[in-house]
């Protein structure tokens, strides 16, 4: 375990002065967590909306990414609606912080289909604590100052749905950013995310529904980021599925409709890279509320 260790912080440090490596938080339970990273979602479901993710990434290995998540959005009047993101991601010695308010505008394209757009703004804060850190040279310069950096954040989405079909794409953040040292030499890089979500919901019969849907996420200098997914839904009620994670990871995934506001989900990552023999794989856990909002009098029957 101490030579994962170091070998994980040989990644944190090349994702933090080389910026080739993929940089934003990763979801298995993207189809129910849009609002993080697509604008244009905010209120698109009709309801009053409170989102809780957890997820824990490769359990068992030493400065493993932890993330936290909280989202919330509503329906206003005249088309609009309002949302609140924000994300706690730590891997290693760092930890960022994302917190962004989102505006979007639904324009009806026909009577079952709607298309809305999305902007959002915020702040990126990050934190690099290089004591956490077990390094070779102790007196090391580069390593004698902690990272702590603010940064401002726009975001853009669209996003176009039905009662049973969505297809929604995405940049959380069109800045890019280069953050610096105290000798002017960069030590990170914001580099633009290209997010593209869609998914459909089948009607097997009264009791049944059956969604694949799936999540591509293009990074530049970064492989490409490929979900595929697939979930039945019985009764309104229960919902197992599957997913997988090009080159990275097979999933299972579960959900509990407790009551008619209240949901909550679990997911269970499999790594299928060599890295599945150094931890006990990664776990994910949401927590859907969402409340009947007077704007439009109804909960969305959708299953997404």
């Amino acid at each position: 375990m101490k030579n994962i260790k170091y070998i994980l912080i040989g990644i944190v440090l090349i994702c933090q002065y080389t910026a080739r490596a993929q940089q934003d938080p990763q979801y298995t339970q993207y189809m129910y967590n849009t609002a993080s990273f697509n604008p244009a979602y905010a209120g698109s479901n009709n309801t009053l909306n409170f989102n809780l993710l957890h997820r824990t990434q490769w359990v068992g290995l030493d400065g493993a990414p932890k993330t936290q998540v909280f989202t919330f959005s509503t329906p206003m009047k005249s088309n609009n609606a309002l949302g609140l993101t924000v994300i706690n991601d730590e891997i290693g010695p760092s930890e960022e912080l994302y917190v962004s308010a989102a505006m979007s505008y639904v324009l009806p394209i026909s009577k079952d289909v709607d298309f809305a757009f999305g902007i959002s703004a915020g702040l990126h804060s990050l934190q690099v604590d290089y004591t956490k850190l077990n390094t070779f040279d102790p007196i090391d310069d580069q390593f004698q100052v902690n990272v702590n950096r603010l940064a401002p954040q726009i975001g853009l989405g669209s996003f176009i749905y039905s009662h049973n079909w969505y297809v929604g794409a995405s940049v959380p953040n069109m800045l890019r950013t280069e953050h610096y040292d105290q000798v002017a030499v960069s030590t990170a890089s914001e580099r633009l995310h290209f997010y593209l979500i869609g998914g459909y919901v089948f009607q097997l019969n009264d009791r049944l529904k059956f969604k694949p849907a799936t999540l591509v996420k293009v990074v530049s200098g970064a492989p490409l980021a490929y979900d595929l997914s697939a979930n039945f839904l019985l009764n309104d009620t229960f919902t197992l599925g599957a997913s997988y994670r090009l080159n990275a990871a097979v999933s299972a995934l579960a959900g509990f409709q407790i009551s008619r506001n209240l949901m909550i989900g679990y997911a269970y990552d499999f790594g299928t890279t060599e890295l599945v023999r150094y931890n006990s794989g990664s776990h994910e856990v949401f927590l859907r509320f969402q409340i009947s909002n007077a704007v439009k009098g109804r909960t969305s029957p959708r299953f997404f």
